[in-house]
């Protein structure tokens, strides 16, 4: 045990003399997490609270343009403009303005789209009725091709493909009940309206998000719960550079085997760094935490409430900041010089955070990439967070994933310790 003291001891006079790279492994990740965060929680409020300024031209002006217009005014995610500098808008312009970037989308309304509709609907109710016998065939002599109509958007060219995907669902969605309306209004007039009086055109089926509940308060994600977790996983295991980096020095200046001359085995010497960088990777994740419950607040964001979860979110984080330093012995193990530690650890961390599901969630990666993410261990992590964060599972749920760490930290650990004898063996 005096041994393994002395092994710690050790490790922190040596980061003692690196302080500004102890202070980065601190500072860094504050500033990421609340630089993401914020732009990642201002997306949010655009696409949920700001409304987006649009251009709409209105070639129809007839009731279903109305409509349109008056949906669109309603809508919490649109800021509809008609006219610019006092005059009508026309397509031309609508179309420069947005491929110009000045504008996210462009609406065009058809002329004779509410005619056009009306006649169709007339005709396509006519038949129906004919087909029930309750109208004469004479009015079927009248045929009249109506040929389809075409509402245009223009979108900039910048904008996502999930924003266009969101603003053609919600025209589609208008446009289908401006012609269920309309259908209706047809069979009213066909029918009478003693006929209709009975039928409602309130809505049957509706939809209703149920959240999860703790202590009779509903559990809302919201951007902080989703990127401390993600964002404090990634910060614990960019340790694997300076620990990497530690150990290449240790064999480049002779430390190690001077260590090795002593009564002191290698495993002595990787337990030493394993509780003195495990701590740094706890106090990384308790400063998040302190961030995201006390400065958040004050910058506009929105507090990580953890819902009497802190202890078993410091056992996920106990777990993996583990794995983070497996990873980290093992590079520096293996690594001859600072040149392959340093950018080979910094890269791998990206690599592992972007495949584990920190950057893309995991659902919406390729379905060969999904798999693939199973096998890193920060998505261990990420999982083991969100469940006790967000779906509230219990300490017997996540340990499958608890243990996966804990496995992949022994297995690192152990292949250090094999590589290392078998290189002192030659």
């Amino acid at each position: 045990m005096h041994k393994l003291w002395i092994s710690i001891y050790k490790e922190i006079l040596l980061l003692r003399r690196d302080m500004g790279g102890l202070v980065i492994l601190f500072i860094m990740p504050l500033c990421l997490i609340i630089t993401i965060t914020l732009i990642q929680d201002s997306t949010f409020k655009t696409a949920t609270e700001s409304k987006i300024p649009i251009l709409l031209v209105d070639n129809d002006k007839g009731e279903v343009s109305k409509m349109v217009l008056k949906n669109l005014g309603e809508s919490n995610s649109f800021d509809v403009i008609t006219n610019v500098n006092g005059k009508t808008i026309d397509e031309a312009f609508a179309k420069d303005k947005v491929f110009n970037g000045e504008y996210q989308l462009a609406i065009i309304i058809p002329q004779n789209l509410s005619s056009g509709l009306k006649a169709k609907v007339d005709e396509n109710v006519a038949k129906i009725m004919e087909g029930l016998g309750t109208t004469d065939s004479v009015a079927s002599a009248k045929k009249e091709t109506i040929s389809p109509k075409e509402v245009r958007l223009y979108f900039d060219p910048a904008s996502q493909t999930a924003f266009k995907t969101a603003v053609k669902s919600t025209v589609d969605q208008m446009i289908s009940q401006i012609e269920t309306k309309s259908i209706y209004n047809a069979f009213s007039e066909q029918l009478g309206e003693e006929s209709t009086a009975a039928f409602q055109q309130d809505s049957y089926i509706s939809f209703k998000e149920i959240v999860p509940m703790f202590d009779n308060k509903e559990m809302v994600p919201n951007s902080t719960q989703h990127n401390v977790p993600a964002w404090t996983l990634f910060a614990m295991f960019f340790i694997v550079v300076p620990l990497s980096i530690n150990i290449v020095k240790e064999k480049n200046q002779g430390t190690q085997i001077r260590l090795r001359t002593n009564p002191v085995s290698y495993a002595t010497i990787i337990a030493g760094k394993t509780i003195t960088y495990l701590i740094i990777c706890m106090l990384q994740f308790f400063l998040m935490l302190a961030v995201g419950m006390f400065v958040f607040p004050g910058i506009g964001l929105p507090v990580l409430e953890l819902n009497g979860t802190f202890l078993m979110m410091s056992v996920v984080a106990l777990f993996s900041g583990l794995a983070a330093v497996g990873f980290g012995i093992l590079l520096g193990t293996v690594a001859k010089t600072q040149e392959q530690s340093a950018p080979f650890g910094a890269t791998s961390v990206v690599i592992l955070a972007a495949v584990g599901g920190v950057w893309v969630p995991v659902f919406a990666m390729p379905k060969i990439m999904q798999y693939v993410a199973k096998a890193s261990p920060m998505n261990w992590g990420l999982e083991a967070f969100y469940d006790v964060l967000l779906r509230n599972n219990s300490i017997l749920e996540i340990w499958p994933l608890l243990g996966a760490l804990l496995l992949f930290f022994m297995v690192m650990v152990g292949l250090s310790i094999i590589y290392d004898e078998k290189k002192r063996a030659v």
